[in-house]
């Protein structure tokens, strides 16, 4: 619930602070004294409407999802709207968009000024309905349980089922394309360092001809070697260190002279043909590593599109199964929620006559699976469809359905904000709907305007909205000032002791 609510600086508002209690909360006095504008503010403050505040503040006991939000939940929530040049929100003095305040308040808070069809959705209609169900077999429940469980398996395997299809529908097209790139890489057929290799032989024939003609020239070394040795025998030096350093040196150029010798049977062209093959693949891939992880990749696609029929067949069957399954669970929801839509029409009717509404007629058609099942639940007004009824036909609707759906609500069921829902309406219409919200909130705090002596004697608190000079102003009435309120809103300004006397046996009788 809004446990407190503070407006500062808001077109006729100077200031205003109201302490709010559970139930049914009237908004009652003269017109243009500010009472919509009221309205407004305590929605603008929960992100359900905008207004010019320089502040509106209210204090709420609900839950909000401090993982979603980012903030931390305390006992009493804060929100605020807050205006200088532009409007800002924060919950908890942390700063929250617009959109994110209206999402965490459209959880708990409800405008049903507005034509809003939400509550005719087939998704509430059948839960309601559902719920009458419960009361006379459990097993719906069972069912329900066991039906979205087997609904959300076949629309998995399904969707997997038509991905096979479409997938099949290119097979060929698609094998065509795996086995050609895959042949690609097979005809060039690269091994790992292969382009390493390919460099270093490019290299070593590049310099080919000119070592050899320097071995040539160095070779005349070995005709002076004779020489040295005998100055070293004069000189009496040992000569073996020379030896070892010529042999060394010999075995040094007989091994570059049959390297070389070896690149005699290689074709240059082929090499460079090669390096250039292998450059492309590198282009593609990245790498010869890449290009043959790519290949076995394709080969994986290859074996994966060649065994689809068989992966199809089984989803076929597993789908057949899983759909029969569905379908008998949607059945037997649809024949627990037929036995019991003559109640459910009964009891939405009982309030319909209380709020002196015509009729309804209530239609359970059968229409394809969802996670509801497989019934569409529909309500029409006297066989008027309910985009064509009027708007405070529409809300005495929604109030009736509201209360079928009360029934088996816990008692907080948020806030309900009505604004003159009983406008227009005759002594005995508005006293239907007073009835109504009394019941309702049981379940809702309810915010209600008012210019009606009998949904304004229902209130389990009434604050009056007045003009002081040209300032809006609000005070929460006690029993005797209701009375003189009442007594107002039935005899205008010049207040008869009749009109005294009807308003206060009208709270008397609702205390």
């Amino acid at each position: 619930m809004i446990e407190r609510f503070y407006l500062k600086d808001y077109l006729s508002f100077d200031e205003a602070e109201l302490e709010l209690n559970s139930g049914l909360v009237v908004f009652t006095g003269p017109s243009g004294s500010g009472k919509s504008i009221l309205m407004n503010s305590i929605l603008a403050s929960l992100g359900g409407s905008s207004c010019e505040a320089s502040l509106c503040e209210s204090s709420v006991t609900w839950d909000i999802n401090a993982d979603t939000l980012g903030i931390e939940n305390e006992e009493i929530n804060i929100f605020k709207h807050i205006r200088k040049e532009n409007s800002r929100y924060f919950v908890n003095n942390q700063s929250l968009s617009k959109k994110a305040i209206g999402a965490v308040g459209s959880d708990y808070l409800r405008h049903l000024s507005l034509k809003d069809f939400s509550d005719f959705e087939n998704e509430n209609l059948l839960n309601i309905l559902d719920a009458r169900v419960a009361l006379k077999s459990k097993e719906i429940v069972k069912i329900k349980k066991e039906y979205k469980e087997s609904y959300l398996e076949y629309s998995e395997a399904h969707k997997e089922l038509q991905k096979l299809i479409e997938e099949e529908k290119k097979i060929v097209e698609l094998k065509e394309f795996v086995a050609f790139e895959i042949k690609k890489i097979e005809d060039i057929n690269p091994s790992m360092h292969e382009d390493e290799e390919l460099l270093s032989i490019k290299k070593e024939l590049s310099k080919k001809e000119k070592v050899l003609e320097s071995l040539e020239s160095a070779m005349e070394i070995f005709n002076s070697e004779h020489l040295v040795s005998s100055a070293l025998d004069v000189l009496d030096v040992e000569s073996s260190f020379f030896d070892d350093a010529m042999n060394e040196l010999r075995a040094q150029f007989d091994g570059a002279q049959e390297r070389f010798s070896a690149l005699d049977e290689i074709d240059i062209e082929e090499v460079l043909n090669r390096i250039e093959e292998i450059s492309g693949l590198k282009r593609r891939y990245g790498s010869i590593e890449e290009a043959l992880a790519y290949k076995e990749q394709k080969k994986e696609e290859l074996q994966k599109y060649e065994n689809i029929e068989v992966a199809k067949g089984d989803l076929e069957n597993r789908c057949k199964k899983l759909l029969s399954l569905t379908k008998e669970l949607a059945k037997q929801m649809s024949e627990l929620r037929t036995n019991s839509l003559e109640s459910f029409e009964s009891s939405l009717n009982g309030y319909l006559k209380s709020l002196y509404l015509r009729d309804a007629k209530i239609s359970l058609e059968s229409v394809e699976l969802s996670d509801l099942g497989g019934d569409k639940l529909s309500i029409m007004l006297n066989d008027t469809q309910l985009s064509k009824i009027s708007t405070g036909e529409f809300n005495r609707l929604r109030l009736a359905v509201l209360a079928l759906k009360s029934e088996f609500m816990s008692k907080n069921g948020g806030v309900l904000m009505l604004d003159e829902i009983d406008a227009n309406l005759s002594g005995e219409e508005s006293m239907s709907v007073a009835k109504v919200l009394r019941k309702l909130s049981k379940h809702f705090q309810i915010f209600v305007i008012s210019h009606q002596p009998q949904l304004t004697s229902m209130g389990d608190q009434h604050f009056l909205v007045y003009k002081d000079g040209n300032i809006s102003k609000t005070k929460e009435l006690s029993f005797d000032e209701k009375v003189d309120e009442i007594a107002r809103i039935i005899s205008g300004e010049n207040i008869s002791n009749e009109a005294k006397k009807f308003a206060r046996e009208l709270l008397e009788a609702n205390r």
